[in-house]
């Protein structure tokens, strides 16, 4: 597994427009066989920076994410809207197990 934490700062009148064009990409790309989880999390004293939180089952899968036409799409269209450009740190897991995280997804409701 390989989890992605990216941040991201937008400009504060792109907050709406961004969280739309990425809760979009966020939805079509747990859909994708190589994502366990994506999640989209936005700072409470702060509402202009977001976490993406991409967990990924091999370290290939996220170039694949990257080929999509979902993730492409997002990607130009919230480009205007930084205010910094985002950043990100990989991470390999160490809890729940590799095998843990079809728990989740056996238990996640279907959209």
């Amino acid at each position: 597994m390989v989890v992605v934490h990216v941040h991201v700062q937008v400009k504060a009148d792109q907050v709406e427009a961004f969280v739309a064009a990425t809760l979009e990409n966020a939805k079509a790309s747990v859909d994708e066989l190589g994502i366990a989880r994506f999640d989209v999390i936005q700072q409470q004293d702060d509402p202009t920076r977001f976490v993406l939180v991409e967990v990924y089952r091999t370290k290939d899968d996220p170039a694949r994410h990257k080929e999509t036409a979902h993730y492409q799409k997002w990607r130009d269209t919230v480009a205007e809207m930084m205010a910094v450009p985002r950043t990100s740190v990989k991470f390999d897991n160490v809890f729940p197990a590799d095998t843990g995280w079809d728990y989740f997804e056996r238990s996640r409701p279907v959209q």
